[in-house]
């Protein structure tokens, strides 16, 4: 079955960055959307990116809805990146299709591989 993934309201955007960020707390957090303690999110930062940036997603597994942001990747942060070990290949292959891409994060979730781990 596929999941039909949608977009966070605005205002519901708004309050994801309300309270502890993920970088400090990065486990599960309850959804803006539907309530379940299923919020989930995922950062990266491209190798070829022209400047140091950040890629965030940040998902309900519980209601599929989501958002991805691009942002400037704050000077000393370093983290764990579990898809960076993958061959530059196959992660474009897992990156081409949202709904694969956000299933492969969950199921790296539901085995503990995520959350990531962050220092400053």
């Amino acid at each position: 079955m596929s999941v039909s993934w949608s977009g966070f309201t605005g205002d519901q955007v708004a309050s994801l960055t309300q309270g502890a960020s993920f970088f400090a707390e990065p486990g599960e957090r309850d959804c803006p959307a539907c309530g379940e303690r299923r919020l989930r999110a995922y950062f990266t930062a491209p190798a070829n990116a022209r400047r140091p940036t950040l890629v965030s997603y940040v998902w309900c597994s519980a209601c599929s809805k989501f958002v991805g942001t691009r942002a400037k990747h704050p000077g000393g942060l370093v983290f764990s990146d579990p898809l960076a070990v993958l061959p530059e290949a196959e992660r474009r292959d897992l990156e081409r299709s949202l709904t694969g891409f956000l299933a492969h994060l969950d199921r790296l979730w539901d085995e503990g591989v995520l959350p990531q781990t962050f220092a400053a």
